[in-house]
């Protein structure tokens, strides 16, 4: 064959071939659609190769064979087992109790439906898919959360529960206590959560109810029961430190006591605490204030006049003030520590001048004045009024600058305190009364302090002229001694005169027979005194005698009651100088009222012919 005959059948071949490819293309692509219609012929109704559901192999199955399969295969709503727990409590429940199922009907539609909904590509696609790498399909549950919300609701009505308080309260002496509970509450959402995950992986398990606990501020008062049981277990005994005891009974106690809720410390926690009611203990104490206090006192001295030094007659007195608030600060720690004997707070009031002062210091160096008044003839009664006064004032000291009060010094005038019944003016009358005889202790002061050139701040005459005020040594009546007598009532009508110098008085008093005489102590300071009076003027004579009968005298006695005066005014004017220059000056003006002579008689008693008239 030459080459133009071989290059003929090249070409010829080359025809042949390209003729026979199309052919085979088609014939092979006939036995794919072919293969393909046998295949979608077989699989009519049929759930395509590979497709499962939870491992279930549905491959070929008619929708009737997935249904009866999926029945058996998928019981996990009725044979799952999910375990609720609280703590030691446990709930068993099934999937279907809490509103899960799962339909084999529906399951079976869906494996059916693989290769079968989409479009041809599309079901090209899955259908090759399962055919060779499978085709796994999630179970079609359905689930109705509300029946799981009731079930976890019941469940709940057996945990939950409210918080609790302790509480801790006094019945009388009794203590009454209750813990607390801490609260509780099942947190469903939180369950559900928890829950949801389990059912979707068709898995049965434990689930943990979430609860939410919430504590009480106070959970326990058992410690503080305890306390105020041994607060309440015997009286509290209250000191002054010294003799002086108050017992406060358990059960007085227990309303005196108040429980509050505190703070505990640095913890967010509350706690009770029992202590004394403040406002209710202060009044009790407030009660006992006045009992428990002690004024300071001055030490009481006599001036030696042969030594001119003081002595110690009666010692200083340190005073005391019961300190309520301090009181209350000590006795509420200890109570609660278990004490129950207790003293009482006080504040000491120093007194001014103490036992070891001298004269020097006090500026007591001298005498500066004297006075002695005479009482002839007096009751015992009145004499012993005269002695028991006056005795208070032996001693005594005043202050540079203070005020005298004789009504506050001579405090209460009564039986009590050794007094007697003597003649008093009371009203228009002169009748026997408690402390007759005080006034002639009040007119010895008020001369010598006039004297002495003291200024007088209160000073109060008698009603009418009483004879005592104006006698001398000598027993005999000067009227020039008239308007220089001085009445104390306590506490309405008082005596005071004013200490204006830079040094202490120091006063001294003594009875002697039938005479008071008042002694000052101090410093001179260059004063004297100069007084004048104009006697009585405007004398006005006294009434007729008058005689009445008292049913209680027998017949024949008579009996004065009351002594005649004349009345008259008299003024003193005083002048005090000051190293001979006029320091100042005052005016004492008196009043003294006519009085009546008055007897009395028994019934039956001629009275005297000349007074009858």
């Amino acid at each position: 064959m030459n080459g133009e005959e071989k290059e003929l059948s090249q070409k010829s071949n080359l025809i042949k071939l390209v003729m026979a490819v199309p052919l085979s293309l088609i014939i092979f692509v006939v036995i794919v659609i072919a293969l393909f219609i046998a295949f979608e012929g077989i699989y009519d109704s049929r759930v395509y190769p590979g497709v499962t559901i939870q491992n279930v192999d549905l491959s070929g199955m008619t929708l009737e064979e997935s249904e009866e399969l999926l029945a058996g295969a998928l019981s996990y709503a009725y044979e799952g087992k999910i375990q609720l727990a609280y703590q030691d409590q446990v709930w068993e429940v099934q999937p279907i109790d809490l509103g899960y199922i799962l339909d084999p009907g529906v399951n079976g539609q869906q494996a059916l439906d693989v290769g079968r909904n989409g479009w041809f590509l599309t079901n090209l696609i899955e259908k090759g898919r399962a055919w060779f790498n499978g085709y796994q399909l999630s179970p079609v549950a359905f689930y109705d959360e509300r029946m799981a919300q009731n079930y976890l609701q019941e469940v709940a009505g057996e945990i939950n529960q409210t918080v609790m308080e302790a509480s801790l309260i006094l019945e009388n002496t009794q203590v009454v206590v209750r813990n607390g509970q801490v609260g509780r509450e099942v947190d469903i959402a939180s369950t559900l959560d928890a829950l949801e995950m389990l059912l979707r992986q068709m898995q049965s398990g434990a689930v943990s109810l979430v609860v939410e606990e919430r504590e009480p501020q106070i959970l326990d008062a058992s410690a503080q029961a305890d306390l105020a049981r041994e607060m309440l277990s015997e009286p509290l005994v209250l000191t002054d430190g010294e003799d002086k005891v108050w017992t406060i009974s358990p059960e007085k106690l227990a309303e005196m006591l108040i429980i509050s809720q505190v703070e505990d410390g640095e913890d967010e926690n509350a706690a009770y605490e029992i202590t004394l009611n403040e406002n209710l203990f202060r009044v009790y104490l407030n009660s006992l204030a006045s009992e428990v206090h002690v004024d300071p006192a001055n030490t009481r001295f006599m001036f030696n006049d042969d030594t001119g030094e003081l002595e110690v007659i009666e010692p200083a007195v340190i005073g005391r003030n019961l300190d309520i608030e301090a009181s209350i600060g000590t006795i509420n720690p200890q109570l609660q520590a278990g004490t129950h004997e207790i003293d009482l707070q006080f504040e000491v009031l120093p007194p001014a001048v103490t036992d070891d002062m001298t004269g020097e210091e006090l500026g007591i160096t001298e005498k500066i004045e004297s006075r002695t008044t005479y009482f002839y003839g007096s009751e015992a009664a009145r004499v012993q009024n005269i002695t028991i006064a006056s005795s208070q004032f032996h001693g005594l000291l005043i202050a540079p600058g203070e005020t005298f009060s004789m009504a506050e010094a001579l405090g209460d005038v009564s039986l009590e305190n050794g007094y007697a019944e003597a003649l008093i003016i009371y009203g228009d009358r002169t009748i026997q009364g408690v402390g007759g005889g005080v006034c002639q202790v009040s007119t010895t002061l008020f001369r010598t302090a006039f004297f002495a050139g003291f200024p007088i701040v209160e000073r109060h005459a008698h009603a009418y002229r009483v004879g005592y005020y104006e006698y001398e040594y000598n027993r005999t009546r000067n009227s020039k001694w008239a308007g220089l007598d001085a009445t104390v009532y306590v506490p309405i009508v008082d005596l005071k005169f004013t200490n204006d110098t830079d040094y202490w008085l120091l006063m001294e008093t003594y009875v002697v027979g039938e005479s008071l005489t008042w002694k000052f102590y101090s410093t001179e300071d260059g004063r004297t005194v100069e007084w004048e009076t104009t006697g009585l003027t405007n004398v006005v004579p006294a009434p007729d005698r008058l005689y009445r009968e008292n049913p209680e005298l027998a017949k024949g006695v008579i009996k004065q009651v009351d002594y005649e005066a004349d009345g008259a005014d008299v003024t003193i004017t005083r002048t005090v100088y000051k190293d001979g220059k006029a320091y100042f000056s005052d005016v004492f003006r008196t009043h003294y009222q006519p009085w009546q002579a008055i007897f009395e008689y028994g019934p039956g008693t001629e009275i005297p012919e000349s007074d009858s008239e």
